[in-house]
């Protein structure tokens, strides 16, 4: 793909993904939603592996399929109430029917099964936009739906939060490990969206940063398997060192930079008189720590089977720009004290 080629498509992704951020319309943040969607399709398919192919494929089938149903809510709700103010969305019918076709834009469980195969097919390159850029129009739109008391929105959130540590339990391949990852956060996001807009938004923010830092060492290195990280300390012990600290903060343990939504958010939901649903939230999460320290384990306290006779990388220059993996990493690793400040500007 030439450079002018790739401009363009991160072009269109990013005007699509902005006229979502801007507008009130239905039309014009479903026509945005649409133009992120047909700008990421090649650089899905741009490696021509039949992985990435299918990858793609399957994507585009999945946000057709949302989009048709977003487009179908949203002229319900103005068939029944006379307007296509994204706001005014109130009659049950065609907010149950947007809140779901996000839900499956975004890969919220029971509706996420697509996006740990989808991922997996996805160079790393491409799998950071996926895990991180694209979350963001769709969740835009479900801020501005959400209705207080929904129990359609609690139940997404605990689904989401057993179901993406569950799934991520028995797994080998690093970006289904990731794919499930999301789906965890994304449900504990979904879980406070109504009760603190800004708290989730912050959450949302705090992943996607953690998920960068991740990805981008995982690329940086070319890692892609559970099996490859056993290596990885004899190539470079550096990242070796920082890789345990970015799984630890996915897996929101203090005191790493992950742990601050969380703890914010169980803070909010006992705050709203929902202890039960902040205990079931914190048993899903126990699920995701698991595989995360398992990761840990793996990049940090084994060693490889076998012993290298190839030049030792970590002796050659990299040609690879690392200063986005520096600020990410140390975004990821230590904003914890941060917390006092964060929680005076949610305050007021």
């Amino acid at each position: 793909m030439t450079v002018i080629t790739l401009t363009i498509l991160l072009f269109a992704l990013g005007i699509g993904t902005s006229l979502t951020f801007v507008s009130s319309h239905w039309l014009l943040a479903w026509m945005g939603l649409e133009i992120s969607t047909l700008a990421i399709l090649p650089l899905m398919a741009q490696h021509h592996h039949p992985r990435a192919v299918e990858a793609a494929t399957k994507y585009f089938l999945i946000q057709a399929t949302a989009a048709a149903v977003l487009l179908f809510a949203s002229t319900t709700n103005a068939w029944i109430s006379g307007h296509w103010d994204i706001q005014q969305t109130s009659h049950p019918l065609p907010l149950t029917l947007a809140t779901l076709a996000l839900a499956l834009k975004i890969g919220i469980a029971p509706l996420h099964s697509w996006q740990p195969e989808v991922l997996q097919g996805l160079g790393l390159n491409t799998g950071i936009i996926m895990a991180t850029w694209q979350k963001l129009a769709p969740f835009a739109i479900l801020t501005q739906i959400q209705t207080p008391n929904s129990l359609l929105l609690i139940t997404l959130g605990i689904a989401s939060i057993f179901i993406g540590g569950w799934g991520g339990l028995n797994q080998t391949q690093l970006r289904k490990v990731l794919g499930y990852s999301s789906i965890a956060h994304l449900g504990w996001m979904v879980l406070v969206l109504q009760y603190s807009r800004p708290l989730a938004l912050l959450a949302l923010l705090l992943y996607i940063i953690v998920t960068y830092a991740t990805f981008t060492l995982f690329n940086l290195q070319s890692v892609t398997s559970v099996k490859s990280l056993f290596a990885l300390g004899a190539k470079n012990p550096i990242l070796t060192t920082l890789l345990p600290f970015l799984l630890l903060s996915l897996a929101s343990l203090p005191p790493l930079t992950g742990f601050l939504a969380k703890l914010l958010i169980l803070k909010e939901l006992t705050k709203q008189g929902l202890a039960p649903t902040a205990a079931l939230a914190i048993l899903g999460t126990l699920l995701s720590a698991f595989f995360y320290v398992r990761l840990s384990v793996a990049t940090a306290l084994t060693l490889a089977p076998n012993t290298m006779t190839s030049t030792a990388p970590w002796r050659l220059p990299s040609l690879r720009l690392t200063l986005p993996l520096s600020i990410s990493t140390a975004l990821a690793v230590a904003l914890l004290p941060l917390t006092p400040t964060l929680l005076a500007l949610l305050t007021y």
